[in-house]
């Protein structure tokens, strides 16, 4: 898998992945942010890849599935780097005949199991460069 980062303007940057997919990155403030930055990417791409292991064991377990929400909180270091300490993930779902015992164990299943984002979050990190003198 690889991602190429572009810059587009300060602390705004545009990620595209090998099948030529964007998305934007913006770290400005509040006020004229536009777009998620990269820790908000993080908790989105972690809802998103369990809430896809999720619908797929409510299906298998031929439960009626109509709806999925996720809701995210994550606690954030005061000092650098600001990783989280803690993240709370809370999915909302919707399906008449899944019981609470059931839904546990799917969810259990999917964010500790099988969600590849969630089992990145301590993966060894090595870093190169290279600079450019035009």
């Amino acid at each position: 898998m690889k991602i190429n980062l572009s810059y587009k303007g300060d602390k705004e940057f545009i990620g595209t992945n090998e099948n030529g997919n964007n998305i934007n990155i913006d770290m400005r403030s509040k006020d004229i942010k536009e777009h998620q930055s990269p820790t908000e990417l993080l908790l989105s791409a972690l809802a998103a890849c369990g809430a896809v292991e999720i619908v797929s064991m409510v299906k298998k377990r031929r439960k009626q599935f109509i709806d999925l929400k996720a809701e995210l909180e994550g606690e954030r270091r005061e000092e650098n780097p600001r990783g989280f300490t803690k993240i709370h993930l809370n999915y909302i779902i919707t399906s008449p005949d899944l019981t609470e015992e059931e839904a546990a164990r799917i969810i259990d299943l999917a964010t500790t199991k099988y969600c590849s984002v969630a089992a990145s979050l301590n993966a060894k990190q090595t870093h190169s460069f290279e600079v450019i003198r035009p």
